[in-house]
């Protein structure tokens, strides 16, 4: 199987060209928390360092209890069960491997946002099948298996509100398809007041029948480091990509189950992140709209941006500002560039000024 180059290796020339600024390079690339993990998971995570055992595949009772709660009282979602979820090892593990853990394969098609983060479309070619770009169900291929949504999305920023997630789950049943949201940035609305989950009674009418929800810790709670996520859904798809697991050896450490425990049970830390990132896009978003870009980001941790130039001539420009990003691209659209604000606050009230001239 041969796999296209991964896209942030390539930005070794403009990084090079970054670092020669003056003031050094501002890497506003990748969507990597630069912040604390907060004290509380720190210790849960040293409490639980007597892990003498094998962790379990579905995940611990007290993680898999930690992630029900959380559904009902932070995404409205109630009833969710131990047959419903398990943990994962981080979220793009699961992206990239639940295609092949559904048996997915040569004549299938996985459809993937027209702008979207690579790894789906890596997923569905590591199991043998086709990824497609679309975003409207009366686009999907005869032999589509699986539909990813990714709301709020990475890179563009966009919600799917209940209505938009009504009509792609109507459609995906008609047609016996399932669909996958990626979620990971639900809790950091911006321009809106809320970011539905795929599972939300508004959308399901109670039913989560072909419906997976996929969650990552590593934004909200800066826990990347610790590879804490877990999905969510139609028990029938859960429990098949559950024994596909078993034969892989995938089980996320006994002592970050512990840890994703206590992260899903205090919001105190998850709304002080948020308020961070807040700041940082209050003092970025106006920047790069003086220097003149168009901006858009109603959700999650990047500026989407275009000055009207192609994203590689726009990467040059700003590399020689010392500031680098990620063009466009690598998601699937040349006349763009994301811009993240996983940086700290000094770095991006550094980048804010460089762009202000």
């Amino acid at each position: 199987m041969l796999l296209p180059e991964f896209p942030w290796d390539t930005l070794a020339g403009a990084k090079a060209r970054a670092a020669l600024h003056p003031g050094g390079l501002i890497d506003l690339s990748v969507g990597s928390p630069v912040d604390p993990t907060p004290a509380l998971i720190q210790a849960a995570l040293r409490e639980a360092t007597d892990a003498h055992a094998y962790p379990t595949n579905h995940g611990t009772a007290e993680a898999r209890a930690a992630i029900a709660e959380w559904f009902a009282r932070m995404r409205g979602v109630p009833g969710i069960g131990d047959e419903h979820l398990l943990v994962t090892i981080g979220s793009k593990e699961l992206v990239a491997g639940l295609p092949l853990q559904l048996g997915l394969g040569a004549g299938d098609v996985v459809v993937h946002p027209s702008v979207a983060y690579p790894t789906y479309d890596i997923g569905a070619r590591i199991a043998g099948a086709e990824p497609v770009r679309a975003d409207d169900p009366d686009d999907w291929p005869e032999a589509t298996r699986l539909v990813w949504l990714n709301s709020p999305s990475n890179p563009t920023g966009e919600v799917l509100g209940v209505d938009a997630l009504r009509r792609v789950v109507q459609a995906a049943r008609e047609r016996g398809i399932l669909v996958a949201s990626d979620e990971c940035y639900a809790l950091l609305p911006w321009e809106l007041d809320e970011a539905p989950s795929i599972l939300d009674p508004r959308v399901t009418d109670g039913d989560l029948t072909g419906l997976v929800a996929v969650y990552s810790l590593s934004k909200q709670s800066n826990l990347a480091g610790y590879r804490a996520a877990f999905i969510a859904g139609d028990p029938q798809v859960v429990q098949r990509a559950l024994a596909v697991r078993k034969h892989l050896g995938l089980m996320a450490p006994s002592p970050v189950q512990h840890a994703l425990a206590v992260a899903l049970g205090d919001e105190a830390h998850v709304a002080e992140q948020r308020e961070r990132y807040r700041s940082r896009r209050a003092l970025l978003l106006p920047a790069m709209r003086e220097h003149g870009f168009d901006v858009s980001s109603d959700a999650g941790l990047y500026l989407w941006a275009t000055d009207g130039t192609d994203a590689l001539v726009q990467l040059d420009a700003l590399s020689r500002l010392g500031i680098l990003v990620a063009p466009g691209s690598f998601y699937g659209d040349r006349t763009r560039v994301r811009v993240a604000l996983t940086a700290s606050d000094a770095h991006i009230a550094e980048a804010a000024a460089r762009l202000r001239g």
